[in-house]
């Protein structure tokens, strides 16, 4: 949690050392004072009533020193990260989180990203009241006329229609790594990225150097699987998938860049971005525009078929059908859905495990993290060992453990895998 709040750039706040009566609070509070420096501690007892009350004021000191979400980001877009959505009789479609920016009040358009629908506000309430109009920084509850409960998930934003936020595959960002990081990031180290209520599992890919070293920072593009909706300034954490861990953070300086490595005119670009100064054409001194070999082509346009072939995905989870299946329930021939489900693998919408079976990255992240900490308690996996482990068939197992190997998070030996890197 530590980790989480350096990574965010939290550096105010209050810590209560609970079940004061119990434990010795004096030796906690010197521990909380080495790691974070000048943080108010109280020492409290739910149970003989204690420090209730010191408590209560500390918050409101700390509280009342920054300004509010509402005055840092005046002047931008707003926009809601969904953290859950639900329907309720007579009302309809509710979504509930943290505004971020902006104002929401009845009648307001919004757009739901990723997937780009369309809705309006009916009606706003913040902490379970009716309210004309909601602020950043305010739990919002927004009920939703146009959309279904089912077509909002967690992790979604809702947008003013119009503005210029937009779903991204790829983003270029100031990362830095915990000194307590196990491992350097490296060049394609794959990772999990959390902006918002959303995570996407990407690959990292230093711009300044092969690898950025822990304790230090540096400028990464981090190329996603999944889409994210983020604004430059925005806040990531960055987790290390196999084995899970807290890596670091980061701060996004380019939401939408094209795909590229390093280079002067890319570093001179972010930099500029850093100190809030327009940025300066990626062309170098004479303003050329940069190569067209150095760039990637941006994820395809799905089109229905392909989007239908993502929600079988979707809602198939730790089970997929095979290809021929897939394709067979999504109405396409297989030369079709092959076609389909390879622009799905370049938009990030779905991962190829094996010849004919593909996976949504969600849940293939899960099971994946299920076989790295067999491998840490068992010191190994097996096929039966993970068909057991995941009460899952032999043909599921041998195609995620290939998986992990191609993926270099295993390494075969014998008839067992083990991981290459262990803690």
């Amino acid at each position: 949690h530590l980790a989480v709040l350096r990574g965010l750039g939290v550096e105010r706040g209050v810590v209560a050392v609970t079940k004061a009566d119990v434990g010795e609070p004096d030796l906690a509070a010197e521990e909380i004072d080495e790691l974070l420096p000048g943080v108010e501690t109280v020492a409290v007892s739910a149970l003989r009533h204690t420090g209730i009350d010191e408590l209560l004021a500390a918050l409101d000191r700390v509280a009342a020193d920054p300004p509010g979400r509402a005055a840092t980001r005046e002047g931008e877009a707003p926009r809601l990260h969904v953290d859950r959505s639900f329907t309720l009789r007579g009302i309809g479609t509710v979504a509930t989180g943290t505004l971020w920016s902006g104002h929401r009040a009845a009648g307001d358009s919004v757009r739901v990203l990723p997937r780009g629908l369309e809705a309006r506000v009916r009606s706003v309430q913040v902490h379970d009241r009716p309210v004309p109009s909601a602020s950043a920084g305010q739990r919002v509850a927004l009920n939703l006329a146009g959309v279904g409960w089912r077509e909002i998930e967690r992790g979604d934003v809702l947008s003013a229609a119009g503005a210029e936020l937009e779903p991204t595959h790829h983003l270029d960002a100031r990362v830095s790594l915990a000194e307590r990081a196990e491992r350097p990031l490296e060049r394609g180290t794959r990772v999990q990225v959390h902006h918002g209520t959303r995570e996407a599992p990407a690959r990292a890919y230093p711009l300044e150097a092969e690898t950025v070293a822990p304790g230090t920072s540096a400028l990464v593009q981090l190329r996603l699987e999944s889409p994210l909706v983020p604004a430059t300034g925005d806040r990531l954490i960055v987790r290390q998938i196999a084995p899970p861990d807290t890596l670091g953070g980061g701060v996004v300086l380019d939401p939408r860049p094209r795909r590229h490595s390093g280079g002067e005119p890319v570093l001179r670009r972010l930099a500029a971005v850093e100190r809030g100064e327009a940025p300066p054409e990626e062309g170098g001194s004479n303003g050329a525009a940069p190569p067209p070999a150095a760039t990637s082509p941006d994820p395809p346009t799905l089109d229905d078929a392909a989007r239908r072939l993502a929600e079988i995905l979707r809602g198939d989870g730790e089970r997929p059908r095979a290809d021929a299946e897939l394709a067979e329930a999504a109405g396409l021939d297989p030369p079709a859905a092959h076609s389909r489900l390879f622009d799905l693998v370049r938009a990030g919408e779905a991962v190829r495990v094996a010849r004919n079976l593909h996976f949504a990255p969600e849940p293939l992240a899960r099971l994946e993290s299920s076989i790295v900490a067999l491998c840490e308690r068992d010191g190994e996996a097996t096929i039966a060992g993970v068909r057991d482990e995941l009460a899952t068939s032999r043909r599921y197992a041998q195609a995620l453990l290939e998986h992990l190997d191609a993926e270099k998070v295993t390494r075969r030996l014998g008839d067992a895998h083990v991981l290459r890197r262990r803690r």
